[in-house]
């Protein structure tokens, strides 16, 4: 089965078999920076951004992007590298492994919320899990790159 999308800003046809599932679709095409982690939906590592919207890729139908525009860390890597050296100046980057679904979902809330509170900027997070921060480094670069010290 093949679907048309719009990948990175450009226009793809994907081959795809019916119930594969969207994250598993983009390794295949070579997009390595979509991971999953936990095989239950609530880790973050397989965010993508559809349509602009954070979503997770592993619980996804890769038939659902059809004609989507689909987003990866990949299609953003200036704004990803502008909030990952904040990330490094706080001393929040650990071993990365979480760092794409992570920073896609903090670019997408700089597009969606102006000027968050730190409870908004806690709840917009709910489901990027890192097993190696304590998120304190991480929320003080988050504060930083959206202005709202």
């Amino acid at each position: 089965m093949q679907i048309e999308t719009i990948l990175n800003n450009q226009r793809v046809t994907l081959e795809i078999v019916p119930d594969e599932m969207l994250a598993d679709t983009l390794r295949r095409y070579g997009l390595l920076s979509v991971r999953q982690g936990c095989d239950t939906s609530c880790c973050g590592l397989c965010t993508v951004w559809i349509d602009g919207k954070p979503t997770l890729s592993c619980s996804t139908l890769a038939y659902r992007v059809s004609g989507k525009r689909v987003t990866t860390i990949e299609g953003v890597q200036g704004e990803a590298e502008e909030f990952a050296q904040m990330l490094v100046a706080e001393g929040a980057e650990q071993c990365g492994f979480c760092s794409p679904g992570f920073i896609l979902t903090v670019l997408a809330m700089k597009h969606e919320l102006k000027n968050p509170t730190e409870e908004q900027i806690i709840h917009y997070l709910t489901g990027n899990l890192c097993r190696c921060t304590g998120y304190m480094g991480q929320l003080r670069a988050i504060k930083k790159y959206l202005g709202v010290e």
